[in-house]
């Protein structure tokens, strides 16, 4: 059965790209497919669903790009002093170790496990600006030690490798 003209969605389509894909003007830099500035070529879903909503890239109609040109400088500018800036932290880090308080019975087996969230919220209490995304760890922290989690910053960046401590609450 046909629908009626006012129950039909229109979707606006996007322009393709030489290869069949959605050609797409970055608005910021993604990891493994571009800087801020450059021209991509993705599938649609991963446009539709995740670079476009994320506001992360916009449609590279001739005027984005004209304007890119005109400003590419700047947005140069812009992509250099944000990659200082997470060297800065990196080197930061580096220096840095956690300590995470967490119960355990006899044999040492904590009451639960040391997740990605407490070692961010341990970070953000020391003022970094870190997210859950940004740290990597190999496994499950499932008992006391020393622990080494990696944490990365950009992809100009290389990953930092962060001590973390797991101990048992003072008084025990």
């Amino acid at each position: 059965m046909p629908r009626s003209p006012e129950t039909k969605r229109s979707y606006k389509r996007l322009p393709k790209g030489p290869n069949g894909g959605i050609e797409l003007l970055l608005i910021q830099s993604v990891d493994n497919l571009g800087h801020a500035g450059d021209i991509v070529e993705v599938k649609p879903g991963f446009a539709n669903n995740y670079l476009i909503p994320n506001a992360m890239a916009t449609i590279a109609s001739e005027h984005h790009k004209r304007m890119v040109e005109k400003h590419r400088a700047k947005i140069q500018a812009q992509a250099q002093a944000r990659l200082a800036g997470r060297r800065e932290i990196a080197a930061k880090l580096a220096e840095e170790s956690v300590t995470i308080e967490s119960k355990a019975n006899e044999e040492g087996v904590l009451y639960g496990s040391v997740g990605v969230n407490d070692i961010v919220d341990h970070l953000r209490g020391k003022n970094y600006t870190i997210n859950s995304e940004n740290v990597i760890i190999d496994g499950q922290i499932k008992e006391h030690g020393l622990f080494t989690v990696k944490v990365h910053l950009h992809q100009d960046v290389d990953d930092v490798e962060l001590k973390v401590w797991v101990v048992p609450p003072t008084g025990e």
